[in-house]
């Protein structure tokens, strides 16, 4: 993947994600009606996520609130940053998709306090995941891709010492 690609797909991700919530909070009104259920085991269920993954960090006052959105936008800065110096393709795309999704959901908290979320995968009262958007699921998946590189397919070192 080359490097202007890998921000197109970062764009790419940040657009699908505001899209997405535009939809839920103003064609399906997710924000007045709360839940849609879509099929058994998936709903359209409207959250403000006040903090950051898992509940952490609840940001409950304006500086909370900003304090967020600067160290999102400080982790975005750096991994736009290694994006440019990245070589291998898999590390650009993890890449991508964790900056894609981390303007996406500081764009939310810039604009209402809190970040959007209205994805709900649920199997009766079990939740493997709290409830989620675009955003949250490309940071995830990105995150994932980093590591399953780091850790099983590292290259290997050039100069190994004896």
């Amino acid at each position: 993947m080359k490097k202007l690609n890998a921000y197109i797909f970062a764009i790419a991700i940040f657009i699908a994600d505001q899209v997405t919530k535009y939809a839920m909070l103003n064609i399906a009104r997710i924000r007045e009606v709360r839940q849609i259920e879509i099929i058994e085991i998936f709903n359209f269920t409207y959250v403000e996520n006040r903090g950051i993954s898992l509940g952490l960090l609840q940001a409950e006052d304006d500086l909370g609130r900003w304090l967020l959105v600067g160290a999102t936008a400080a982790i975005a800065a750096i991994v736009g940053w290694w994006m440019t110096r990245e070589t291998q393709k898999w590390d650009q795309l993890g890449l991508a998709m964790i900056l894609g999704g981390a303007l996406g959901n500081i764009v939310d908290r810039v604009r209402f306090g809190y970040v959007v979320d209205f994805l709900d995968l649920h199997f009766g009262d079990f939740r493997p995941f709290y409830v989620f958007n675009i955003a949250d699921a490309a940071i995830s998946i990105g995150v994932v891709i980093l590591l399953i590189r780091a850790f099983f397919f590292a290259p290997a070192e050039e100069n190994e010492h004896a």
